[in-house]
């Protein structure tokens, strides 16, 4: 079978597997890569970008170097690393669960729930607020637990997959700016913004092109980016929260409170704050861009 083809093929798979059977329950691979990452930074960190450097490039060097060696395990290596990959089938899950429980008004429920899917304080947050957060949380781990792994194991197949999960990782657990990770975070932080430019961009175009699908229109989605994402401060964020909000036909953004303390999010797009079914309506959309990404990804392997 051609490398191309057999990429492909794997991708199919993988994605099946996760919409199948979600995430491992135990013994994930990620969870062990975080761990070792972790005691790596044992021996790595210091307040200074050139150790950052070096713990990026030791970190996900390896796991490049694995996939490499795990590559010539053909179309079953690449499902395998893509069902690792993926958090689609999870993601939806998780914004179910959570519509679910504030239908029942079962906040307490709603605000355990929460950090599975942000980084969000929940203890201070009502029900729109909930809803609010967990929307914006599926539309920008549509990009990051699903498109851009599949985008990169289109261009590069399992290390490409598992290139990109470490990459993610890293920057889920040190690319912040706080006092310990200002300096030494700076690298996985920058890794992950270059990581994800093209697949956030993907996934914003995917959400317009699929916009009629809960209710919304391409042209509104399309406004909502060009006007409102670049002032959000990620790059990446940005672009597919706009291009939902837009989609969707809502507002978003606005004061955000995390457990280190608040920010003033900038308003992107228009109409109302959003409800628990427009939070079912995000989750509809995410999993029709997973659908579109796959296809997408498909046609890069072929073409490889």
């Amino acid at each position: 079978m051609q490398k191309g083809t057999s990429t492909a093929a794997g991708l199919l798979l993988g994605f099946t597997l996760d919409r199948v059977f979600a995430d491992p329950r135990r013994w994930h691979p990620v969870a062990g890569f975080g761990t070792a990452a972790a005691a790596l930074e044992q021996r790595t960190y210091l307040d200074a970008r050139w150790a950052g450097i070096v713990h990026e490039v030791v970190a996900v060097g390896s796991v490049v170097g694995f996939g490499v060696l795990a590559a010539r395990g053909g179309t079953v290596a690449t499902a395998l690393a893509t069902w690792t990959a993926l958090g689609g089938r999870s993601l939806a899950r998780a914004g179910h669960d959570m519509a679910d429980r504030l239908d029942a008004g079962d906040l307490t429920g709603a605000r355990e729930l929460l950090p599975s899917l942000c980084g969000r304080d929940p203890s201070v947050l009502d029900a729109d607020g909930l809803a609010r957060a967990a929307l914006e949380s599926i539309a920008e781990n549509t990009s990051d637990a699903t498109v851009a792994p599949l985008l990169w194991g289109g261009v590069a197949g399992v290390p490409g997959l598992l290139g990109y999960r470490a990459v993610n990782t890293l920057d889920a657990m040190i690319g912040y700016r706080n006092e310990r990770y200002r300096k030494f975070g700076w690298a996985a932080a920058r890794v992950d913004d270059a990581a994800n430019l093209a697949p956030a961009r993907v996934t914003g175009a995917l959400t317009a092109l699929l916009a009629p699908l809960v209710g919304g229109t391409p042209a509104a989605a399309w406004r909502a980016w060009r006007r409102d994402a670049a002032k959000h401060p990620s790059p990446n964020a940005g672009v597919v929260e706009a291009s939902m909000a837009g989609a969707l036909g809502i507002r978003l953004g606005g004061r955000t409170q995390y457990r280190h303390g608040a920010e003033l999010r900038p308003t992107l797009g228009d109409g109302p704050a959003p409800t628990t079914a427009d939070l079912r309506r995000a989750v509809r959309m995410s999993e029709a861009v997973q659908v579109g990404a796959l296809v997408v990804s498909m046609v890069v392997a072929l073409r490889r």
